[in-house]
């Protein structure tokens, strides 16, 4: 089944949502006011050698958040946890490395924490979810799918990169030059707030480039063996090109396709794309919704 929502614009791809952007302290305050009525449980689990943090906040239907690259639960989700609280049970969840969950003597692997994120949800005695992941969190969500699908319902995949093919060659190159000091600033704020400890920031910054650095293509036969309806979010200025996800959205047998106009996660409000004066109506809340509560029927052509 193949239903694809395009929102057409005319931006050209750029490695923006890369870099540091400064941003005014007015967006952070509607944050803070936001997420200050929300009711949040928090805590720890013991997950394949890691302590694994996890938020959850609202009731309904459980949907598992899983960041991107770099993140915590609040850079990548902040700006919509309390939209998408108000109908749904969300399981927040930091991965290896990042945030308040440990580290591991191995680097990161999007197969390890998809693993990891299925441990933590049966220790919750969440048997099975909805699954929603940004950037690096998306490739982790379609994992889940590809090695855990007994505990999948629909997945959200928001810019992701399945084939190196996908991103244009000044991306790798940007990765493979990186460094330290171009890590957005944003990301080590927000690190330090949860774990000060600038040792354990450096080491989740290079494995987190070190994976992007060595990244390998995920195989077609895998992506074709996703038995979940899943819904492919990009951007029209993203880091993997509208064509690259067109194309992955053909090998999903189950697949609806949205791209959006803006950077990469910039329809969610991800932290160093967000506008001093954005409104809750900028996000794709709507979308997400719309696909998480439709009963599915079968394609007949």
């Amino acid at each position: 089944m193949k239903r694809t929502i395009i929102y057409p614009a005319l931006t050209l791809l750029t490695l923006q949502s890369c870099i540091n952007r400064n941003q005014s302290g007015g967006a952070d305050k509607k944050l803070k006011t936001a997420n200050d009525n929300l009711v949040m449980k928090n805590g720890y689990s013991d997950v394949n050698g890691i302590k694994m943090y996890y938020e959850i906040y609202g009731q309904g239907k459980p949907l598992v958040l899983l960041h991107g690259g770099g993140s915590t639960i609040q850079t990548s989700f902040g700006r919509i946890i309390p939209q998408l609280a108000s109908s749904r049970q969300l399981i927040c969840i930091e991965l290896q490395a990042h945030g308040r969950t440990s580290d591991r003597n191995t680097e990161l692997s999007f197969e390890q924490d998809a693993d990891d994120v299925a441990v933590l949800l049966k220790k919750l005695n969440i048997q099975k979810a909805d699954i929603f992941g940004f950037s690096n969190g998306g490739i982790t969500a379609l994992q889940i799918g590809i090695r855990h699908p007994e505990q999948c319902n629909k997945i959200i995949a928001g810019s992701v990169l399945l084939k190196r093919n996908g991103a244009l060659p000044q991306f790798w190159e940007f990765m493979k030059n990186g460094s330290f000091v171009q890590m957005p600033q944003q990301y080590k704020d927000a690190f330090i707030k949860v774990t000060p400890d600038s040792t354990k920031l450096l080491s989740m910054y290079q494995k987190c480039a070190n994976r992007m650095i060595n990244f390998k293509d995920i195989p077609d036969t895998q992506i074709k063996s996703i038995k979940s309806p899943v819904l492919l979010i990009n951007g029209d200025a993203d880091v993997a090109t509208p064509e690259h996800i067109v194309a992955m959205s053909r090998l999903i047998p189950d697949c609806t396709l949205a791209i959006i106009p803006g950077g990469h996660g910039e329809y969610i409000g991800e932290i160093t794309t967000l506008k001093p004066d954005y409104k809750q109506s900028d996000f794709i809340v709507p979308l997400i919704e719309n696909f998480l509560n439709k009963t599915e029927t079968k394609y007949h052509p």
